[in-house]
């Protein structure tokens, strides 16, 4: 299990170093046993932290929800749907833009429906991580904790090289419908 969980290329864990692990690991005593299998595991989540939260996909097929309101927060459904909505992060070298909502939020609905009229414009050029936050994902977490400031709608865009670009609360624009100010945001990702 351990070494299929390796080699899964977004993963990338080098199996010369399990398999190096695994040979040391039954020459060790059984007093060292606990300690190498701390080590290894250290080892494994300090590479997974290099690497950043494991790979993940960016949010793929994106739509507006059924029956989603725009002028009241009746609706308890989130306000995207799609596949991979659980990843937590883009690939590295790709431009990515975090999206932060909830259901019941007329201004999440409102904000959803402008990125997602825009997502068929800059799907193949620009991840996009949808987090409901009211399920994170366990890949998301570490993104809440770090870009989020506790008001929704939010915005993170990070850069091709993983710089913040913008992240802010609210909605992008005043009038329902209106993505100038989004398109152009996401026009300067690339």
């Amino acid at each position: 299990m351990i070494k299929a969980f390796c080699e899964r290329p977004e993963i990338g864990f080098p199996m010369n170093c399990l398999k190096k692990v695994s040979v040391n690991y039954l020459r060790c005593s059984q007093a060292k046993m606990g300690f190498v299998t701390l080590a290894w595991a250290i080892a494994l989540l300090a590479h997974l932290m290099v690497v950043g939260v494991p790979s993940a996909r960016a949010a793929s097929d994106l739509v507006l929800a059924p029956n989603l309101s725009f002028d009241d927060d009746s609706n308890p459904h989130f306000p995207i749907k799609g596949r991979n909505l659980s990843d937590g992060q883009g690939s590295p070298g790709e431009a990515t833009i975090i999206f932060f909502g909830t259901s019941n939020c007329w201004n999440t609905a409102r904000e959803a429906e402008r990125l997602v009229k825009l997502y068929p414009q800059f799907h193949n050029r620009v991840h996009f991580v949808i987090v409901d936050l009211r399920n994170v994902s366990l890949a998301q977490q570490p993104l809440v904790s770090h870009y989020y400031h506790g008001y929704i709608p939010t915005i993170t865009a990070l850069s091709s090289g993983g710089s913040v670009i913008y992240n802010r609360a609210g909605e992008t624009a005043m009038i329902r419908g209106d993505t100038s100010n989004l398109q152009r945001l996401l026009d300067s990702l690339h």
